[in-house]
């Protein structure tokens, strides 16, 4: 599919706002977006997965509509839990990062997901960090307690609460009995900028600054890096709905006190993922990284599952949910492998009544689930066509293959070769290999041309067993892993 030359108009829902907008970039053909990334101290999980895939998309829907996209994800490499795991393992700070990035970059890679434009880590912007809560600081936004610690006074910001819709009245009617009021807070809500150092932390994690020796808190990290990567305001801010609050709620009370301009224009929250309808947790032992489930499903069907929900909705995810993407993103390969055979010349056939209602799914808030159905109905017409078996059906199934890759590929779905799809061993399982598999074909061939159709049948149920489908056609037989 070409890429549009004009930007197509498009819609997307603004958490702040609470509603579906028409999508009017700062400067017109170009988008500067920055998501939340991943604190880099262990394996991603399929939450972030989501997070990945989910902003993936945008990202090249945007492009493929026409956009020049900036795309910003940060890293967060310095943290409580990167400092105790690194403490655990015996190693420093920036070992443990190091692995985790590499790491992360691999899962992201696996599941189609292009790197952003950058990558800033959190360790890279200190100065920055330091000035933005001076600026808090110039502003009466900011106070250093007894304990050295720097915090941000919310009382002083007066719309704080205007993204999650909490008032902090309300809430501080009910913090009583549910926040740790500490003594050098003035308020239970203000929420630390800069943490003192402590004698038993490492070195690699002290920095010198106007406060004293220390290092920055969580949210002040994505204020300076979003602002420094994109200016004061951009035009959207993503994340998982986990982040919502407090965490983007504190970047806008930091960022929009200091400069006195609008954050973000947009912003866009993932849904939660459930595992069996729970939410996932390591103690409840239904806590998955992106690597075990690779070690079971083709990274590829992960990738489906994802796109095949809206990426605001809820996400149950389940052993049965993948097996019913794996099965429908097969339906799909088969439909391409189905024209395989075919050497007609692709007929004409009218695009319109799939790519209309395809870009006015991806449009309407980058509805992918809406888009996916419509990849279902080319699949239909593909296999009515192929089972024509005329030269005017073969030539309209080309044709129709041809559009449902195109119309595919800003998904990033569906552009492997249809037998390296079928045929991939997934993970570390001992299945046959493909030699293995050709010669049971070749067996069975030989029993059905000896009039032995019991052994046929048999050695066809015995790769059925082993997980290996086989499937007769005019241009004899193949198969697929299930």
């Amino acid at each position: 599919m070409t890429q549009l030359t004009q930007p197509m108009p498009i819609t997307i829902y603004d958490s702040m706002s609470g509603q579906k907008r028409p999508f009017m970039p700062l400067e017109a053909g170009r988008v500067g977006m920055y998501v939340c990334g991943m604190t880099v101290y262990d394996y991603c999980h399929i939450g972030h997965a989501r997070v990945m895939v989910g902003f993936d998309v945008v990202v090249r829907w945007l492009r493929h509509i026409g956009y020049d996209v900036n795309y910003v994800r940060n890293i967060t490499d310095i943290d409580d839990k990167i400092i105790n795991r690194a403490k655990d393992n015996g190693e420093s700070i920036y070992q443990l990062t190091d692995r985790f990035i590499k790491a992360m970059h691999e899962d992201a890679d696996n599941l189609g997901c292009e790197r952003p434009n950058s990558e800033p880590k959190a360790t890279d912007f200190i100065p920055q960090m330091q000035h933005l809560i001076q600026t808090l600081e110039s502003k009466n936004l900011a106070y250093q307690g007894a304990t050295g610690d720097v915090y941000y006074a919310v009382e002083n910001f007066a719309e704080y609460g205007k993204l999650s819709k909490r008032r902090l009245a309300d809430m501080q009617a009910g913090a009583s009995e549910r926040v740790n009021v500490e003594t050098d807070k003035k308020n239970p809500f203000d929420f630390v900028l800069w943490k003192a150092a402590k004698q038993t932390e490492p070195q690699e994690t002290k920095w010198q600054s106007p406060w004293g020796v220390g290092r920055p808190g969580w949210h002040i990290e994505c204020s300076a890096m979003s602002t420094c990567c994109l200016g004061d305001t951009f035009d959207i801010h993503g994340g998982g709905h986990d982040l919502q609050f407090p965490h983007h709620e504190n970047e806008i009370a930091q960022s929009e006190g200091a400069t006195g301009k609008t954050y973000a224009n947009n912003w866009m929250h993932v849904g939660f993922i459930n595992v069996d309808g729970e939410k996932m947790s390591k103690s409840l032992g239904n806590f998955f990284t992106i690597r075990d489930v690779m070690g079971q499903f083709h990274p590829e069907t992960i990738r489906f599952f994802i796109l095949s929900s809206h990426y605001r909705s809820p996400v149950n995810f389940s052993d049965s949910a993948l097996k019913e993407a794996q099965t429908s993103l097969t339906r799909l390969y088969q439909a391409l492998k189905s024209v395989e055979s075919l050497t007609e010349l692709a007929g004409e056939i009218d695009k319109t009544p799939f790519e209309t209602p395809f870009n006015q799914a991806m449009c309407d808030d980058f509805n992918s689930a809406g888009a996916v159905s419509v990849l279902f109905s080319l699949a239909r017409e593909i296999n009515k066509a192929v089972n024509l078996e005329t030269d005017e059906g073969n030539a309209q199934a080309l044709a129709l293959a041809t559009l449902l890759k195109d119309l595919a590929q800003p998904l990033n779905i569906l552009q492997l070769n249809p037998t390296d799809f079928l045929q991939a061993k997934v993970g570390e399982t001992t299945g046959l290999s493909d030699s293995e598999i050709e010669v049971f074909i070749e067996a069975r061939k030989q029993a059905k041309a000896d009039k032995d159709f019991a052994k046929a049948d048999q050695i066809r149920n015995d790769l059925k067993a082993q997980g290996v489908e086989l499937e007769d056609g005019k241009n004899g037989t193949t198969w697929r892993r299930v």
